[in-house]
């Protein structure tokens, strides 16, 4: 068919619903509006962060959520030099793996370094809060530890 003769039509895509969180996603949220950051331990002992329902390996549910550190290491990033209207900052910073203390998973989150240069695979970050916690990861930054930047 060419491309003089091919049917076309406007179309918008969105998505009309909200997802439930569940018993162990509700936690985590809830812990997050208490400034708290809570892991799974999983059958084998280690720690997910962020919690998932059932663990990615065994399909076993999740039933024991522990808290981990709001501090941790950076194990890789991605800086975005230029936040569109949607992203988390208005200005430039880097979206990263945080592995936290007494965790064994990175979770990826938004990462306040002030400028490229100062984003390094390896600086330990801790965690930032939103004025005012209302239980979304949003509520959550990291920012170097001083004397990382």
């Amino acid at each position: 068919m060419s491309q003089e003769s091919s049917l076309t039509a406007p179309h918008k895509m969105a998505y009309t619903y909200k997802r439930s969180l569940g018993p162990v996603l509700s936690r985590f949220a809830t812990a997050l509006r208490d400034r708290k950051i809570l892991g799974a331990r999983r059958a084998d002992g280690t720690v997910m962060v962020p919690p998932k329902e059932y663990d990615p390996d065994t399909a076993a549910a999740i039933e024991e959520l522990v808290e981990v550190g709001p501090a941790g290491v950076v194990k890789s990033w991605a800086w975005v030099g230029e936040p569109r209207a949607a992203q988390p900052l208005a200005r430039p910073f880097a979206y990263a793996l945080v592995q936290l203390d007494g965790a064994d998973t990175p979770m990826v989150q938004v990462v306040d370094a002030g400028s490229e240069e100062a984003m390094k695979t390896g600086m330990r970050v801790t965690a930032r809060w939103s004025d005012e916690a209302t239980g979304m990861i949003t509520d959550l930054s990291f920012v170097p530890v001083d004397g990382e930047a």
